[in-house]
């Protein structure tokens, strides 16, 4: 089995035969469960207004439930072949589209710290960034050609969203200026604040230029062959003739850092506070996604949407803010961390999925009610098929994959014999899986200087197995 796209050696480039088919809000995707829209929502902002309109579409033109992507957007599913019309309509007068919709929709992929400017920690907010760099991306005719997989990420330093594997990164600095970078940290550039949403641009319309030079259709950075790689100093003279001022971040290394806790986050002063929630499997009924726009438009009025499948609440006052988070609990939202669900994520799989080879989401809630916590207390990703769609950026998870006897399983990150991913074929609806989903994520968990070997680990799955 190929190991996920998302490790493939940036040494080897990618050659493509095709355009981006990337789903949008005006090119839908033909799924067995019906037509799927995929809103970008640039930074994850979103107005309390915005979301319900999202929860109207829903309901009159799909399925009635809302999907959040790994990237902070929104999908609708079940919708019609003929809704296209009706639903444009209804996205552009909720502006969940921009001016130029058929060109740029699906090139707005940005995402943005979620609780910049929200919590004590004193950073740059960096959410007034997002609406610059929309605004640019969408005024510029040459970024029409970017794919729908381009993703930008606009870090308030904490190390968040760079951990996403984007192809620009731009993380703010506590001196004024921003850094920013694509394949390597150690070949950044720094520039001022207020130029860092032109400075993303011109570092987008960099990776076209090289994409043509190279004549391989690439759609991300990674895929760009060694020789057309984009380095530093080709970007600090494009640049300065666009009238930045830039210069060589030396000596900088970026710094990872994960996404937001479940809970009551504190603000920046003791009125105000900002719920974190999320929503098991990234999937929301239209009752759940109306209580949280609810509970926005009686604060803030605003949502944020995570890359993580969660959902931030800003401005909620501080004296109301437990017994709000209290409702969206009662709801079924995740809201505390320790949740068996933080740390669980699937594809859409069975019967939505042509592709896909099991029902990934029900076999996750089985699995979950059997085991508690002990299933959820490392990443772990559910796949119909070896796509892997929407699997965790960490540094090492489960990987759960549905084959045509049950599911292949293995630790990411870990090796077991001859370097190879320590996994094991687990038959499906069987305690052995969640008993080897365990074990896996135990493995994942365990301190560096306790960590079981992985040719222990490896002598561990076949042993359950043999125990089918």
């Amino acid at each position: 089995m190929p190991p996920p796209s998302s490790a493939a050696s940036r040494d080897e480039p990618v050659i493509r035969d095709r355009g981006d088919a990337c789903p949008g809000a005006l090119r839908l995707h033909a799924a067995d469960d019906g037509h799927l829209a995929r809103i970008r929502i640039p930074g994850g902002l979103l107005t309390a207004d915005a979301a319900l309109a999202l929860a109207d579409a829903a309901d009159r033109l799909g399925d009635g439930h809302l999907d959040l992507t790994s990237r902070g957007n929104a999908q609708l599913r079940g919708l019609g072949a003929g809704c296209g019309g009706e639903l444009a309509a209804l996205l552009t007068a909720a502006a969940l589209l921009p001016a130029a919709a058929a060109s740029h929709e699906r090139v707005r992929n940005i995402v943005a710290s979620p609780l910049s400017g929200l919590d004590r920690q004193r950073r740059t907010d960096v959410t007034p960034w997002v609406g610059e760099l929309d605004r640019l991306l969408c005024a510029s005719a040459a970024a029409a050609a970017l794919s729908g997989r381009f993703l930008f990420a606009l870090d308030d330093g904490r190390g968040d969203v760079t951990s996403l594997a984007p192809d620009v990164h731009v993380l703010a600095l506590r001196t004024g200026e921003a850094v920013l970078w694509t394949h390597d940290d150690g070949d950044a550039v720094r520039v001022d604040h207020q130029d860092a949403p032109r400075a993303a641009l011109t570092v987008a319309e960099h990776f076209l230029d090289a994409v043509r030079a190279a004549g391989t259709k690439a759609w991300r950075v990674s895929e760009l062959p060694a020789e057309h790689r984009l380095e530093s100093a080709e970007l600090l003279a494009r640049l300065r003739a666009r009238g930045i001022a830039a210069e060589r971040a030396e000596g900088f290394a970026a710094r990872t850092g994960p996404g937001p806790v479940p809970g009551v986050v504190a603000g920046p002063d003791a009125e105000r506070a900002a719920l974190s929630v999320l929503a098991p499997l990234g999937r929301l009924t239209g009752d759940q996604w109306r209580l949280l726009a609810a509970t926005a438009a009686a604060a803030a009025g605003s949502l944020r949407l995570t890359p993580w499948r969660g959902i931030v609440v800003p401005g909620v006052a501080a004296a109301t803010a437990p017994a709000a988070l209290a409702r969206l609990a009662a709801a079924g939202l995740v809201t505390a961390p320790g949740d068996p669900w933080e740390n669980v994520s699937a594809c859409t799989g069975r019967p939505g999925c042509a592709k896909a080879l099991a029902d990934v989401r029900a076999d996750a809630r089985a699995v979950l009610a059997r085991s508690g916590a002990a299933a959820g207390a490392a990443p772990v990703h559910w796949s119909g098929c070896e796509r892997r769609c929407g699997h965790p950026r960490a540094a090492a998870w489960v990987d759960l994959v549905a084959g045509p006897r049950g599911y292949d399983l293995a630790v990411v990150g870990r090796s077991g014999p001859g370097g190879r991913p320590a996994r094991v074929e687990v038959p499906a609806g069987t305690p052995d899986l969640t008993a080897a989903l365990a074990e896996a994520a135990a493995a994942v968990t365990a301190p560096a200087n306790t960590a079981v070997p992985a040719d222990q680990q490896f002598q561990q799955f076949q042993q359950i197995q043999q125990q089918t």
